[in-house]
């Protein structure tokens, strides 16, 4: 896709001081899984299409983000085993608003990112887009990382560099995924992830990377890893409705007594 084709909607305002993003704490689950099947219990949460309509802003969240066709819907469909839970499309750009999903409980979350660079939408669209997303990575203070996605037969384009380059200066984890790894055979793949790995630490951009394939099903285990590092797996409580125990009444008070001194004669 050529340059003149995109529109740079990754975050320019370097203004704005950054908020504050959560820290996980330090226990960290290192069996893939019970993460994975923790991931599988993911439930649609919300779409917003601006800050403003987001949840609550608490507990843990841990963003996808990337190039409009760097399948990020397709990696958590796989993530968590659901194929329709995100809403993946053959046309880039389909994922127009911030979507959410909750795992166990609504202070854990996974978000969808609208897409940036190319996208089949109006340029006043892709504007309004940018506007949020540059709002969501700097104020939402539950935002713990991100997974960047990258293509993995064209990584780290302008965009992408722009993005991994505005985490850095504000102190954000970022885990890189190189997506469609199947399309390649594994000896050019793992050639790419290191020439990736190596041109990120010569930037100054020492993050986390690994391949992946929605389709194949590989890296899923150490996507998982991440996702219970950042998301506190085991460390937050699993929210139930607790069951509602009615204090009895005087007169039921009075009653029960009297059956029970009954059951006893």
């Amino acid at each position: 896709m050529s340059a003149s084709s995109e529109t740079n909607t990754s975050p320019t305002i370097e203004t704005v001081e950054a908020t504050e993003h959560a820290a996980p704490e330090a226990t960290v689950c290192t069996d893939p899984v019970p993460l994975l099947k923790w991931l599988r219990r993911a439930e649609f949460m919300t779409s917003a299409p601006k800050l403003m309509l987001c949840p609550p802003d608490t507990g843990f969240e841990i963003a996808f983000a990337g190039r409009s066709n760097a399948g990020k819907s397709s990696a958590i469909n796989a993530l968590t085993a659901q194929n329709q839970l995100a809403r993946a499309s053959k046309t880039p750009g389909r994922t127009q608003m911030i979507n959410f999903f909750t795992l166990q409980n609504t202070d854990q979350r996974l978000v969808d990112l609208p897409g940036y660079g190319y996208a089949a939408v109006p340029e006043a669209m892709k504007l309004v887009w940018q506007k949020e997303l540059e709002k969501y990575l700097i104020q939402r203070r539950s935002l713990t990382g991100l997974v960047l996605l990258m293509d993995i037969r064209h990584p780290l384009k302008d965009f992408d560099k722009q993005m991994l380059q505005w985490a850095k200066s504000r102190d954000l984890f970022v885990h890189v995924l190189l997506t469609k790894c199947d399309k390649l055979n594994r000896g050019p793949a793992n050639a790419v992830l290191h020439d990736v790995k190596k041109k990120l630490v010569a930037d100054g951009l020492d993050f986390s990377i690994q391949l992946f394939s929605a389709m194949k099903r590989q890296g899923l285990e150490d996507l998982a890893l991440v996702m219970g590092e950042r998301l506190r797996f085991g460390n937050m409580p699993v929210i139930v409705p607790e069951e509602v125990i009615e204090e009895p009444s005087a007169d039921k008070k009075v009653n029960m007594m009297k059956d029970y001194r009954l059951d006893e004669m």
